[in-house]
This record gives C-alpha cells, sequence and structure tokens, in this order.
C-alpha cells in the first residue's frame, strides 16, 4: 500500500500546539512524547510507584477471566503473562463499544496500541504490552448504537439497533435480545454491496453477536478477532470483577473529591486563560463520579458533605456513599474527568493513546493526578488514516483534485467545474438580458406612473415577477445542464461520500466492515503492517 502524509487539521487548538508546539503546552501535560528522555523518566517512576496501583496479580487474573471470554488467544495470554511480571510496562488507549467496532478510528486506535507498544518496549529494551480500555461503563447509548456504510447505490447508509428500554444505563449492562441482533444482520446484509468477502464477512460478524448479552460483548469479541493474534489485552471497565479491584480508588476519589474539584476548576480556568477551549464540563462541586440507580446511571454532585444528583433521586453523606461503595461497587463508575485516574491507579501506564479531543480534555487532569500521588502518563497521538480505493483517486486525476482540494474546496472546485461545462454561458447570457430588460422596462414603468399612481406601483411588481421568473428559467437550465452531465457529477459525490461523508473525516463515519467487504478479510492485518508514526501525522492509504 501506497502511503501519503496528508495534513487533516481538525482537532482543537490546544490539541494541534500539544502534537506540533508541545513547549507552548507543556505545562498542562505530562512529559513529551517525542523525548526519550521522558520515556526514560515515566519508566523509571513507574518502577518506584508499584504500590500506588493495584497488585499485579490480582489485576492480571481479573483480565485473564475476561479475555478467556471474549479475547481467548494464545498470543493475549502471552502478554498477560508478561504483564504479571513486575517492570513489565503498558500502552493503553480505550472507547467506547460500538456497533461492529463503531467508526475506524476504533481500528486505528487498536492498531497504534499494538504498534507503540512495540516501539516502547524496542526504546526501552524492556515488557511493554498493549491493553485496549472499552469504556462500557458510558451510557451514552445514541452515540455508539449505530454506524455508517457506503450503500449499493452510492449513498450514506445507516445501520443501527435499538434496545428494548431507553434507560441511561451503562452500555454493558443495556440488554440486546436475540431477535434485535438478528434484524440488524439481516440490515447489514442489505446494506453491504455484493463481493467476493461478503459471506464470509456476514458469518464473523454473526459469530461475534452469537448469544451476545450486550453491544459491550459484541465489541470485545470482534476486537479479538482482529487483534487477539498481535496480544492485545481487552479490559471492560464496566466489568464487575474489575470493579471489585477499583474500590480502593474510588474510596480515594471521595476522601478527596473536594481537593479534585479544585484541581479540575484550576485547569479549566488555566487552559482559558492561554486562550485555549475547555473540551470537557467542569461542574462546580462536581463529584465527577456516576452512581447507578434502579437502572439508571447519575451523574454526582457534592454539596459540602452530602453528594447527590440533580434530580434529587438519590442523596448520601460521605460516609453513606463510601459504605455504599463497600456494599456495592458495581454501582459506581468514573466520569471522563476521573476515568485517566483509574486507568493509572490500575495499570502501569506507561503511555496513553489518544485522539485529538480526548487530548484536549486531558489537559484539565494534570492536577488531579498529583491530588492521589499519580503523575500524569506520556500521551501518543492515536494515528490517523484516509483510505483511499483505486477508483476514487482515478476520479480525482480525473477532475485534478489533490486530497486537500477535496478537504477543503470541494463545493467550489465541483461548481467550477460544471460552470466550465456551460457553453452556452447562461449566468452570463441571463445576465445581460436582466439588465437589457431593466433599461428598457423601467423608462416605461416611470413613464405610466405618471398617468396614474397605481400603475407605477404595479408596473414594479411587475418587473419583480418577470426577474423572478428569469431567476427560474436560469435555475432550470442549469439543472438541466447538470443532467447532461449526470455521470460525471456522480463521480464528484463518490469522492465526497469516499473522503469527506457529511463533511467529517472518513475515520469518524465508516465501519471497518465497509472495507473488509472490499478489500477482503485481511485487511486489519495489512493495515498492521504500515509503519508506526508517532508524530500525529495524518496519512492517505492507498488501497
Amino acid at each position: 500500500m501506497n502511503i501519503v502524509p496528508e495534513p487533516l487539521n481538525l482537532a482543537s487548538r490546544l490539541a494541534r500546539d500539544y502534537i506540533h508546539r508541545f513547549d507552548q503546552v507543556s505545562g498542562l501535560y505530562g512529559g513529551d512524547f517525542r523525548s526519550e528522555r521522558s520515556f526514560a523518566e515515566r519508566a523509571a517512576w513507574l518502577d518506584l510507584s508499584e504500590d500506588k496501583r493495584t497488585p499485579r496479580k490480582a489485576l492480571v487474573s481479573c483480565l485473564r477471566a475476561y479475555n478467556k471470554k471474549h479475547n481467548n488467544h494464545p498470543a493475549v495470554h502471552t502478554t498477560l503473562d508478561a504483564l504479571e511480571q513486575e517492570g513489565a510496562l503498558v500502552m493503553v488507549g480505550g472507547q467506547q463499544s460500538g456497533l461492529f467496532t463503531g467508526p475506524l478510528l476504533v481500528v486505528y486506535k487498536a492498531i497504534t496500541i499494538i504498534q507503540s507498544a512495540r516501539e516502547a518496549q524496542r526504546r526501552l529494551n524492556r515488557p511493554v504490552v498493549p491493553v485496549f480500555w472499552i469504556a462500557g461503563e458510558d451510557h451514552d447509548w445514541d452515540e455508539v448504537n449505530h454506524t455508517y456504510f457506503l450503500s449499493p447505490d452510492q449513498r450514506l447508509a445507516k445501520v443501527k439497533l435499538d434496545p428494548k428500554d431507553a434507560l441511561r444505563t451503562s452500555v454493558s449492562y443495556t440488554r440486546v435480545d436475540r431477535a434485535d441482533w438478528d434484524g440488524l444482520l439481516n440490515e447489514l446484509q442489505q446494506q453491504l454491496p455484493d463481493s467476493e468477502h461478503k459471506g464470509e464477512l456476514l458469518r464473523l460478524v454473526s459469530e461475534s453477536v452469537q448469544d451476545a448479552p450486550c453491544l459491550s460483548d459484541a465489541f470485545a469479541r470482534l476486537l479479538g478477532v482482529m487483534f487477539g493474534k498481535y496480544g492485545l489485552i481487552l479490559l471492560d471497565s464496566a466489568d464487575p470483577a474489575l470493579r471489585e479491584l477499583e474500590v480502593p480508588v474510588f474510596e480515594a476519589m471521595i476522601m478527596h473529591n473536594e481537593d479534585l474539584c479544585r484541581s479540575y476548576q484550576a485547569a479549566a480556568k488555566e487552559i482559558t486563560g492561554r486562550g485555549y477551549e475547555v473540551q470537557a464540563e467542569v461542574a462546580e462541586n462536581g463529584a465527577n463520579l456516576f452512581y447507578v440507580h434502579e437502572g439508571r446511571r447519575l451523574l454526582l454532585f457534592r454539596e459540602g458533605d452530602v453528594y447527590s444528583d440533580r434530580k434529587g433521586l438519590v442523596s448520601f453523606t460521605r460516609q453513606e456513599l463510601l459504605d455504599e461503595l463497600h456494599q456495592h461497587p458495581a454501582r459506581f463508575s468514573n466520569n471522563v474527568l476521573t476515568r485517566p485516574i483509574m486507568q493509572d491507579s490500575l495499570l502501569p501506564v506507561l503511555g496513553t493513546i489518544l485522539g485529538p479531543g480526548e487530548i484536549s480534555y486531558w489537559a484539565i487532569t494534570r492536577g488531579a493526578f498529583a491530588d492521589l500521588g499519580l503523575r500524569m502518563p506520556l500521551i501518543i497521538p492515536r494515528m490517523s488514516f484516509t483510505l483511499l480505493d483505486g477508483t476514487v483517486h482515478k476520479y480525482m486525476d480525473k477532475y485534478e483534485l489533490t486530497f486537500q482540494d477535496v478537504l477543503l474546496h470541494l463545493g467550489e472546485k465541483r461548481d467550477a467545474w460544471l460552470a466550465g461545462q456551460d457553453k452556452l454561458n447562461l449566468d452570463g447570457r441571463f445576465a445581460e438580458t436582466k439588465v437589457a430588460f431593466e433599461a428598457l422596462y423601467q423608462p416605461l414603468i416611470e413613464d405610466i406612473g405618471k398617468m396614474q399612481a397605481g400603475l407605477l406601483k404595479l408596473g414594479e411588481t411587475n418587473r419583480a415577477k418577470i426577474l423572478e421568473q428569469m431567476d427560474f428559467l436560469l435555475s432550470r437550465s442549469k439543472g438541466a445542464l447538470a443532467q447532461q452531465h449526470e455521470a460525471a457529477l456522480a463521480q464528484w459525490k463518490r469522492i465526497e461520500l469516499s473522503l469527506l461523508p457529511e463533511g467529517s473525516p472518513q475515520e469518524r463515519v465508516y465501519n471497518i466492515i465497509e472495507y473488509m467487504n472490499r478489500y477482503g478479510l485481511n485487511l486489519v492485518d495489512r493495515l498492521m503492517e504500515i509503519p508506526y508514526e508517532g508524530s500525529g501525522t495524518h496519512r492517505v492509504v492507498f488501497v
């Protein structure tokens, strides 16, 4: 595969500065991800802080049970064996459980985790294992219950999974029935174009959802099929067995809640003071913890010593909340600001792989790490790709379009091309005709207006209607021109749908199944062969 670097500057200014001008934002983060020294210093600190994290054997035992169930590959057990040994470090990244793994960027994140772990192991000459953190505790079902494909009739097709209930509970606790999976598989079969790979691909997807009680389990199984052979360890943040191990960390978050809140507020103030936008909500008196009550995941807030949700459905004193934690740990979960701390309290994190939006909101958390005696890990930008197939590339060459043209000026370029096909010069001739008409008609209107005042108003109305009809005829003429070049405009549309669907980068919209259907079930293995690049540079991959 030919690979070409191409800028894709859709990140926030803070994320761009982190990636390209780290010295300007170093006070908001940990070490410099480009620096050999930062890697060495982080590794040395992890060696000295082993007692600050969950005991390895207990953690690995929990992870082994989960991966045996969803990701039972010999290579995974090998990396789990390595993680169990003191001195082994982790490269970790995560995402919400998405339908059929969700958008392409999820696959790219997994690839980055594995390749960055390899690179760090080579750099430090010590074990570094890859871990994918499935954010199954998240409750935003509408964000993860659908994905997109390019349908056989060349349109953006949405495939969606609807649960039986509408409770705002964690995705890993949202039940999916067999009938729902069957309906979804039927829809997928209809939306996917026929190909030599389609049958085997549908079988693979069907096996991933077989008897899966929730979206997270199906997500884990597909990731396991794709990346288990590379030793990628999977972790579901909603795993009840894992939650038991997290009790001491939640306890510390509750005991130091005021300190954490002050740190988040101070960081948000510093970020805005530097002219950046704060990328996550930093609520005043936010406890930054969720509590599950009668199936609903409620965000807690603190007023003095009392913790409650906004609607007053639950209310606890600090001691009552601690008691509830020890009795029912599965009812507790993190929000976007405490999850980084939990991750660092469980795993010996050398580096965490983040997308642009995540890089921005992690800036809020540096002080919070210190509140619990931790240090922010290195942040490694997720690798970013656009897959460009031969047909679309041929169309781009035909119309002399660069990748940047598609990103920034496609509509203008298309309109200019279509205008170039207008041999009648419709815009020019209609404009001339309107000028000539007004030059003849306006004096006539003024003269008849002298005969009777009402005729002037009638004449003006009549003139406006004639001009309106000219515009209508011009519009219809342009429509006829577009019809004459319908096949060519369909090629322009194919370019847009392939590279920038609905104005968004391809990796944020389409699903990997879309491309495996075209290029084979070994596509992920081919993508794994792309050389690792830890600089955050976007690349176009010709497939």
